[in-house]
Order: structure tokens, then sequence, then C-alpha cells
């Protein structure tokens, strides 16, 4: 049994504080990665996890041997871009995180297109609205729809994209639309909410510059469908981003309010760690990602923006105003 894979098993074990949890990264069985611990301990002649019924801990011994192992699996990637630099194709397991709405509209229709690209390259996804550090949870790549503050990642941009606030017909006609954004705090907003997240701070644009809101409202979520599904229902206010929402405001199922006070646009990025040498599989997937995300959003808008729903939103006041003066 190759010594390096019982090393990266050992990795990733340590890295995720479970060895069930080991198994679903790698795809092995708990039995699989619980027998090659017991295979590296053997050969190395130390325990090097103590076990409990909920989770695995280093030994002193293990933990100064994990220290070790980042130099070994470092240089092991180092070997593979070399590789991969002078003429192999990419390949190795790609662990991807990307928000859950993103990567059941855009991301997961394009996973196969993909990997008959690349088919060295094993693509993991690991969806949710959560920030996921990338170093601590071995994540190669993150997609991010977000404005995007300093960081140590490497940001790749693939196109802003326009944000709004919409609602159900039903809902505003029970509540009322709202006709400056301090009207919100009257307003039951739907919120995406989670350790960490600010999205309950809404930031309007005004005349006066950007104006925060800390809104409120009695729904909240953890994932970005379930609110919008609250806002079909007439639940409350939402905000997304516009190709999100693209296809409900053609059929009116959600209106725009608003339109003068629009969210700031968000970028819509590819993320990854600083590395002296870029691994063959990460810069394939973003050199991928970039022309078919932009592709693919621009499909769910078909020609609909900002812009465009408030020229269509002004023509019926443009009516009223010729009627009345006739």
């Amino acid at each position: 049994m190759s010594l390096l894979e019982n090393i990266r098993v050992f990795v990733s074990v340590v890295e995720q504080d479970s060895m069930s949890a080991a198994g679903r990264q790698l795809r092995l069985s708990p039995a699989v990665v619980s027998h090659r611990i017991q295979s590296l301990e053997s050969h190395l002649g130390v325990r090097l996890l103590n076990r409990t019924t909920r989770r695995v801990q280093p030994t002193e011994q293990g933990l100064a041997f994990y220290q070790a192992c980042q130099d070994v699996m470092a240089a092991v990637e180092r070997a593979e871009n070399v590789a991969a630099g002078a003429g192999g194709a990419p390949q190795g397991t790609l662990r991807v995180t990307a928000p859950l709405g993103f990567a059941r509209r855009i991301l997961a229709p394009l996973v196969p297109v993909f990997q008959a690209a690349h088919p060295q390259v094993t693509l993991q996804l690991r969806l949710s609205e959560h920030i996921i550090d990338l170093l601590t949870e071995s994540v190669d790549v993150a997609v991010r729809m977000a404005i995007l503050s300093d960081s140590s990642l490497i940001a790749r941009k693939v196109v802003d994209c326009e944000r709004l606030l919409c609602a159900a017909p039903a809902y505003l006609s029970d509540a009322g639309r709202p006709a400056t954004p301090e009207d919100l705090l009257d307003h039951n907003c739907l919120l995406l909410r989670f350790a960490g997240s600010q999205q309950y701070r809404w930031t309007l644009q005004s005349d006066g510059g950007p104006r925060t809101l800390s809104v409120q409202g009695r729904f909240d979520a953890d994932d970005g469908d379930v609110l919008t599904d609250w806002a079909l229902e007439g639940r409350g206010i939402v905000l997304k981003p516009l190709w999100e929402v693209a296809h409900h405001l053609r059929s009116e199922r959600l209106v725009p309010v608003l339109l003068d006070h629009p969210p700031d646009p968000v970028a819509l990025s590819i993320l990854y760690p600083h590395r002296r040498l870029l691994p063959a599989r990460v810069k394939a997937f973003a050199d991928f990602a970039v022309p078919h995300f932009t592709a693919a959003i621009k499909t769910q808008l078909d020609g609909l923006s900002l812009k465009a729903l408030a020229q269509q939103a002004a023509k019926p006041a443009k009516k009223r105003n010729r009627r009345s003066r006739t």
C-alpha cells in the first residue's frame, strides 16, 4: 500500500477532524480510512491519533508528523505542477466551493462539460452560502458572489452582477410599496442569515451616497433559494442578484421595488490561495469558468438589466401623465 496515499489520508483526517469526513472528501469508506491510518501507524511505530466515538485528535507525535507532512504534500504538488507544465494534462482532485443557488443554476450543469475537457480531473463540490476557509477546509477554489474585502487569496473576477430588491405583487398590495430606503424598516425583509453574515445590513445607492439599513423580518434562512420561494409566496421583500430572479420578473411573479435605490453590484469571482506554482487543475478550472460562467449568466438575463426595468416601470407613469393633460 502506498505510503504517500496513507500520508494523504492522515493529513485529511487531521484537517477534517473526523475519519468519516475525510472519507467523504477522499471518496473512501470509513473502514478504508481507518485501515490506512493503522497501516501508517504500524509503519512509523507510533500512535498518531487518539480516537473517540465523536472525533479524532492527533497525539503529540501525530501533530509533529502532520506538520512535517505539509512539506511533503507541498513537494508532491510542486512535482505534479512541473509535470503538467512540461506537457502533462491537469489531473487530480479539485475541490470547489460555491453558493447553493449559483451551483444549482450555473455550476452544476457545467461540471460534465469541464470534466469532458479534463478527464483526469475529479471535481468535488462543497456547496454552501457560508464563507468556507479554503486553507483550513482543504478547498482549492471558491466561487463567490460578493463585494470582496482585502484577502490573502487571489481573486479572478468573472463579471459584475447587478442586484435589486423585489417582492410578489400580493405582498406589495397588502403591505404597500416602499417609496424610500427608510420605508424598508417597516417591511418584512427576507434575510440570508448565518454565522458571520452581514446580509441583514442592506446598502442601497442614493443621491446622497450609500445608505446602509439594518433591516428586519420574520423569515430568515441560510439558503438563498428558500428566500426566493418565500418572496414568491408573498412573505416579504428580498435582495437578489438580477440574473437569479430574471425569469420571475419577466413572468411578473416578482416585481422590482426601489429601482432608484438599487444595491451595489457584486463581483462574481474565482478565488484560490497564493501559491508559487499554481496547480494545473486550478488554472484549468479558472480558465474554463470565466467564459462559461459569463455566458451562462448572460443567458439567464437574456437582455434584462436594471436600466431596462426602470424604463419599463416609467412607461405607465408617462401614459398617466399624458392622459391627465388631455
